[in-house]
């Protein structure tokens, strides 16, 4: 499995490394030129108003008119009335939603918009992905955001929806809720773990079976469980998330939109086709489990009656049959009871008590603390948009140092808490620990699988603004993880790599902070509705292959969103390839503009009174 999981990603490798040889030329023959030609100016209204060619260089006004060539601000509520603006170059999200006519398609956007990110947010915590596959193309394409605005209302977005996934999440436990203490049959499919005790058995027999448990043994036996999200593969996979957004930033700074954009296109692909013929298969399987759990239940219910009918006349034989069946199963407990080491016992017992706990304050700590850290060496060096703290750019030693102990911080991190999984594994491994056959057994062949596609995912978040979980959520599906326990995992990584970007986009001004609270507000709702709504239909009917569906229709759509994003932005300038980025740039608009660079006493309108 781990072979062929390294040849199919050695193929997508080549195959972008054969795009990239294929287009360098190109963009490197742009490049000389500087921009393309078919980019227009724009007019600014700051210091007085200038001509610039990417509104994201107008502090405060960063949304472009194409018609009237200008660059203007949005707001969240119309304070003050402009009905008369049939352009809509100063649209505000609350008159757009009480705009019950709709006359101008433009007037219902961010009305649609709310409805799209309210059931993206459900379907897609659900799912345990963010949702920037899907909240950065429409943000442009609805919400009429500029690229860079729409990734940072994605994080914003993706933070609230992830919130409102914890607030579920944290409180669910594990599929199994009826984890025991004995060493159990031995898998030979999945080598180190254990066949459920619940296979190939009904409802009434599972029952029986759970009460002759909990009966034998030496009286301190109990049932045990954990919580639903994987503390320990959070501790090792997050931060490699990280720190492959920290990269995924420093490549968007030198890559032009198209390219990113084409890569993206071809890595979602990828992942969705890989995910969708995982849910096949899942889905092939859940049927057969409802089947053969039907097909036990009436069979259990023919033997009642049968039992029923007979017990008048063959009472006995019926009741010696019964004391025959549950006999051979005590036999077959006491058997096992014999053979285990009390030792042994004991020390298993502790193990489960330790991994039983809801809460484990002492993991969660060290999540907060690796957020804290990564938060601070953020705000102190800058990025996203944002200017440093402490006044450095990259012109300066110290924002490379602080670069590298960004990478030295989540790397080393995932390395110590790797090293941890290991050694907790192999002792539990020692004591015959009862895993279960959808656990990951930590080596350390997989941590390198895992570290290096976890690494590629955040890649891909820094790059385009999505989540991350698009490509992790399928690589644990992948793995073998049960699916309601990956989701609630991702989201939970996920949770921590959105709020501290989200924070960064909404202090630079990147995206103005009404929208960005309005949309964490809508998404943390819709997050904890759907999510609960979802899990309990699954609960139900036991199709956790639903989530693995929804998952591959995600990722296809924010594979067919990039592509229409790429062919917008390249007609909007005639086709042009633009060539790569220089990675410093030092804008000099405050030498030129020393004031405020913001009007103070003269607005857009006044200016541009269209």
């Amino acid at each position: 499995m781990f072979q062929l999981h390294c040849r199919q990603s050695l193929f997508l490798s080549f195959l972008l490394a054969l795009v990239l040889l294929y287009v360098a030329p190109l963009a490197s023959a742009a490049g000389e030129e500087g921009k393309c030609a078919g980019e227009g100016q724009f007019t600014c209204p700051n210091c007085g108003g200038y001509s610039v060619s990417d509104c994201m260089d107008c502090d405060g006004y960063l949304f472009t008119d194409y018609s009237y060539g200008i660059c203007y601000n949005r707001k969240l509520f119309n304070t003050n009335a402009n009905n008369g603006d049939h352009d809509n170059h100063y649209p505000f999200l609350w008159t757009d939603m009480t705009h019950t006519t709709c006359v101008h398609f433009d007037n219902c956007n961010c009305s649609v918009g709310t409805i799209v990110w309210f059931l993206t947010a459900g379907i897609a915590t659900a799912c345990g992905v963010g949702g920037g596959g899907i909240y950065v193309p429409m943000g442009i394409l609805l919400l009429r955001f500029p690229p860079k605005p729409s990734s940072g209302l994605s994080q914003a977005s993706i933070f609230g929806a992830s919130l409102g996934g914890i607030l579920v999440n944290i409180r669910k436990k594990h599929p199994d809720e009826h984890i025991r203490d004995t060493k159990g049959t031995p898998s030979e499919e999945h080598p180190g773990k254990m066949i459920s005790y619940e296979k190939g058995k009904g409802p009434v027999e599972i029952e029986d079976d759970r009460q002759r448990y909990l009966d034998g043994g030496d009286g301190k036996r109990k049932f045990y469980t954990r919580p639903v999200i994987d503390f320990n593969m959070a501790l090792f996979l997050a931060p490699m998330e990280m720190a492959g957004a920290v990269l995924g930033v420093i490549i968007q700074r030198v890559f032009p939109n198209w390219l990113f954009l084409c890569f993206a296109a071809v890595v979602l692909g990828f992942t969705a086709y890989k995910t969708f013929k995982k849910f096949l298969v899942a889905y092939a399987k859940d049927k057969a489990a409802k089947a053969e759990r039907i097909e036990l239940t009436k069979r259990e219910s023919q033997r009642i009656l049968e039992s029923q009918k007979n017990g008048d006349g063959n009472g006995e034989a019926a009741n010696e049959a019964v004391d025959d069946v549950e006999g051979n199963a005590d036999n077959k407990v006491e058997q096992m009871e014999e053979e285990d080491d009390p030792k042994e016992l004991e020390q298993r017992r502790n193990f489960l008590e330790e991994d039983s706990r809801q809460y484990p304050f002492e993991k969660i700590s060290y999540l907060v603390l690796l957020w804290i850290g990564l938060t601070v060496i953020t705000f102190l060096k800058g990025g996203k948009g944002v200017e440093s703290v402490i006044g450095i750019n990259c012109q300066d030693a110290g924002y490379y140092v602080l670069l590298a102990f960004q990478f030295l911080w989540t790397m080393g991190f995932a390395a110590v808490f790797g090293w941890k999984n290991v050694k907790s594994v192999s002792a539990r491994a020692a004591v015959n620990y009862p895993f279960n056959e959808t656990d990951v057994l930590w080596d350390f062949k997989k941590l390198q699988f895992y570290s290096f596609f976890t690494f590629v995912a955040g890649i891909v978040a820094g790059l385009i603004g999505i989540g991350g979980g698009m490509v992790l959520g399928p690589l644990m599906i992948v793995m073998g993880v049960n699916p309601r326990v990956s989701t609630a995992t991702t989201a939970t990584m996920i949770l921590l790599t959105s709020s501290s970007v989200a924070v960064m986009f909404v202090m630079s001004g990147l995206v103005p902070w009404q929208y960005a609270v309005y949309f964490f507000c809508v998404c943390l709702l819709g997050a904890y509705i759907g999510k609960t709504r979802i899990d309990a239909y699954i609960k139900k009917t036991g199709m956790g292959s639903i989530l693995v569906g929804i998952l591959a229709t995600i990722i296809a759509l924010a594979t067919i969103g990039c592509i229409i994003i790429l062919f917008m932005n390249l007609a909007k300038v005639n086709w042009c390839i633009d060539g790569f980025k220089a990675f410093c740039t030092v804008s000099a608009e405050e030498k030129a503009c020393p004031t405020t660079r913001l009007l103070s006493s003269v607005s857009a309108e006044e200016i541009f009174p269209y």
